[in-house]
């Protein structure tokens, strides 16, 4: 039971820091996973693609609030041209991943969590409109595939809904707004995250769902509570004392997980 708390307790507090900037936290629940609960790479991507799972799927009718379901039907087809990449990345991205030794695995995650405290420190600094470089046409649709593919493997050997990436794209790539962009990003991850479950389904290490049941219960409840509450705070942080200090614990728990044994 105690272990349950604590999983419940890190998954409020990472939700909160999630929401503080408009992610689900599965970047900061990964490495918890790792250093302070000692689960081994493959295991704590599972765990954490099935917590981020949850938060995903809480997060839609969350988001509809403020967003209009109109919007998906709006853009149905930068949905699909992100999809069409991103599925296939998923999948590919979770075979390797079940093949990787553990060392060279902990190596790939910390190298990634490096990647997104850059991605923290400066995405946000886009403007909340933002023309896209690009013309609709074919180039657009083969960059778009190309984005989601990469998106889908990152995605998979992290166990994470990939909203950092997701969100940069859809505004850089297709043109849109901020507030749009993170309500397709949710509609682009689900099906994603579902691709590469459930390939992870049918390896054995997929297991340590089973043997865990109710710890990710804890943690899934404890990140989607952290999650609305860092919604309903957000904006009280000021982006410059946060993204820093955010990006700061990232590269202490790439650290961290480069030396884990």
């Amino acid at each position: 039971m105690k272990r349950n708390i604590a999983s419940f307790i890190s998954g409020l507090s990472i939700g909160t820091l999630g929401g503080l900037i408009g992610l689900g936290g599965a970047e900061f629940r990964l490495p918890v996973l790792i250093s302070f609960f000692r689960f081994s790479a493959l295991d704590a991507v599972i765990l954490n693609k099935a917590a981020s799972l949850v938060v995903v799927a809480s997060a839609l009718p969350f988001r509809a609030q403020s967003v209009p379901v109109s919007v998906f039907s709006d853009h149905w087809t930068v949905i699909l041209n992100l999809l069409a990449g991103s599925v296939l990345g998923a999948w590919i991205g979770a075979s390797f991943a079940v093949k990787l030794h553990s060392k060279t695995f902990f190596r790939i995650i910390s190298a990634m969590l490096v990647i997104i405290a850059f991605i923290l420190l400066f995405s946000h600094s886009m403007r909340a409109e933002s023309a896209s470089f690009f013309a609709p046409g074919f180039v657009q649709t083969v960059l778009g595939v190309a984005a989601g593919f990469v998106i889908g493997v990152f995605a998979s050997l992290l166990g994470v809904a990939g909203g950092e990436l997701l969100i940069p794209t859809l505004i850089l790539l297709f043109g849109l707004d901020i507030k749009t962009a993170g309500s397709l990003s949710l509609a682009v991850s689900l099906p994603t995250m579902l691709a590469g479950f459930a390939r992870y389904s049918r390896d054995q290490s997929f297991a340590v769902i089973k043997r865990n049941n109710v710890f990710i219960i804890y943690m899934a409840a404890g990140s989607v509570a952290g999650t609305f509450i860092g919604g309903r705070l957000l904006g009280i942080i000021p982006e410059y004392i946060l993204l820093p200090a955010l990006s700061a614990i990232l590269f202490i728990s790439s650290y961290k997980i480069w030396k884990h044994k």
